[in-house]
């Protein structure tokens, strides 16, 4: 009995534990997608930020240092999205791709010229990472309580603030917005920069809470995860943070069970368990869960009328 109690906790903050940059992710990229940005991109920002921040920590000794590097290159990439996209109405998911090809590319290339490992930086320790602040075995450093802020905070935000109903308004009727008076570019650059303030964060506790150090490619899809919890969620704060517990809590269950033999079983394939995140993302996508109605003007370039 204590065993099975054992693994349920160990299995609760575990997924916690591997929820968090999901929700950070997913929370910002509402704000985008809301303002009617898709932002396939999470991806790209969040592996930026990511090696920025241990970057930073590893030659600064300081992990905030490497929060905040973690932030500026996310937010950079944002902007990046947010020139294409908003000023130039470019294609939103052709220029979110360009986002995370760049990431992929960029962070192995400027790896290798600065620390010549591969791609990968030095290893954090001390105080260049961020460490647990009540319960050491769990993993509970601030990010993880910042994650669980942020969903009643993106909830109030959308849904009681005069900032959150013009950010609706645009997402679906940006003409009537543009002719209430209300700057439709401004309006979405600002959610793209929130969506990067929050990918910054993500990225920032992948590579120097959650691990110590970056390592190519090591946002591993997550960025798609959180794109499907907003869509698994009908671009709702609760109901998306509800499936990014559910996409943790299918990695946590794969963590734990790696080597445990069960009764008429055996050994359980661990990398069926590592699969299922992903595959219930292709089905999600594919709108086989129900039906999901984006904002209307969602992936449609707005173009001032004359």
């Amino acid at each position: 009995m204590d065993d099975i109690l054992s693994f349920v906790l160990l299995t609760l903050a575990a997924t916690l534990r591997v929820a968090t940059p999901l929700v950070l992710c997913a929370m910002g990229g509402l704000f985008s997608e809301k303002s009617g940005i898709i932002d396939v991109g999470l991806e790209g920002k969040m592996l930026m930020a990511a090696f920025f921040g241990a970057t930073t920590a590893s030659v600064t000794g300081s992990a905030w240092a490497g929060v905040l590097a973690a932030i500026i290159a996310a937010e950079g990439m944002a902007l990046l999205h947010g020139v294409a996209c908003i000023t130039y109405r470019g294609n939103q998911v052709v220029s979110g791709v360009a986002i995370n090809i760049l990431a992929a590319g960029l962070t192995i290339v400027l790896g290798n010229a600065w620390f010549n490992r591969g791609g990968q930086t030095p290893a954090l320790v001390g105080e260049q990472r961020l460490m647990p602040i009540l319960l050491p075995g769990a993993g509970d450093n601030i990010l993880v309580y910042l994650a669980l802020a942020a969903v009643p905070l993106t909830w109030w935000t959308l849904s009681r603030t005069r900032f959150g109903l013009r950010l609706r308004a645009v997402g679906e009727m940006p003409l009537a917005v543009d002719t209430a008076g209300i700057s439709v570019p401004w309006l979405r650059y600002r959610a793209v920069l929130l969506c990067g303030l929050f990918a910054g964060l993500a990225g920032a506790y992948i590579s120097i809470a959650q691990n110590a150090g970056f390592s190519r490619d090591m946002t591993a899809g997550q960025g798609f995860i959180a794109l499907a919890a907003i869509i698994f969620g009908k671009w709702h704060p609760v109901p998306a943070f509800g499936a990014c517990l559910l996409f943790g809590l299918l990695d946590a269950i794969a963590i734990r069970l790696q080597g445990v033999r069960l009764p008429g079983i055996g050994e359980v394939p661990v990398q069926l368990f590592q699969a299922l995140p992903y595959l219930l993302t292709v089905f999600l996508l594919a709108g086989f869960i129900g039906r999901a109605v984006a904002p209307k003007a969602a992936g449609i370039p707005y173009e001032k009328e004359h």
